[in-house]
């Protein structure tokens, strides 16, 4: 059976442009064929500014959101986060959705997609790096960077990867398969499976 990775959509803004990125990534990676993929867009989840009484690691969750965050992360093996850069750090959106949970997380590959503008958005991927660090998730070194993404979105609203985003793409989702192979074992042991 192929590991579950979830591509996850970060900015929840009105007009964002991360759903045409994550498209992409969502067809590259099933083109790729190590992995069951599953597009997943913190807009639709719907989060609330964490507000459950019970800290996280002991998974008393109140609410029904909270609920169906913690059977969706728990069901995936690898993430990639398909993430723009606000104000040089991590959109509010993906710490609040990291901060919900706690086991769910554990041993499990993060991969990442930045974008924004001439940085693209790699100042926001390292300090999700951190984040994802401190709930034992993996990150790999190996991911996409889209500088100056508005130009390289269509006027049907497709990303026009060049050969290097496609390189990189590669390179990320053999790297993410490798780790979340040998993170395996791991995740079989964790409370969030048993």
């Amino acid at each position: 059976m192929k590991p579950q990775l979830h591509v996850v959509v970060v900015s929840t803004r009105p007009a964002r442009k991360g759903p045409a990125l994550a498209r992409w990534l969502v067809d590259r990676a099933r083109a790729h064929g190590r992995f069951e993929v599953t597009l997943v867009d913190l807009r639709e989840e719907d989060l609330p500014l964490l507000d459950e009484a019970n800290h996280p690691r002991l998974a008393q969750y109140e609410h029904a959101h909270t609920r169906a965050w913690s059977a969706k992360v728990a069901g995936a093996d690898a993430f990639v986060f398909v993430t723009p850069e606000y104000n040089y750090g991590v959109p509010a959106p993906l710490v609040n959705a990291l901060d919900y949970l706690f086991h769910e997380w554990h041993y499990k590959a993060a991969g990442f997609l930045s974008y924004g503008g001439v940085s693209g958005g790699l100042r926001a991927v390292q300090m999700a790096k951190q984040l994802v660090t401190a709930l034992r998730m993996m990150p790999i070194p190996e991911g996409v960077s889209v500088p100056m993404f508005a130009q390289l979105i269509d006027d049907s609203g497709a990303f026009a990867a060049s050969e290097l985003h496609e390189r990189s793409a590669t390179a990320m989702l053999d790297e993410l398969f490798k780790w979340t192979t040998a993170l395996s074992p791991l995740r079989a042991s964790s409370p969030a499976r048993a």
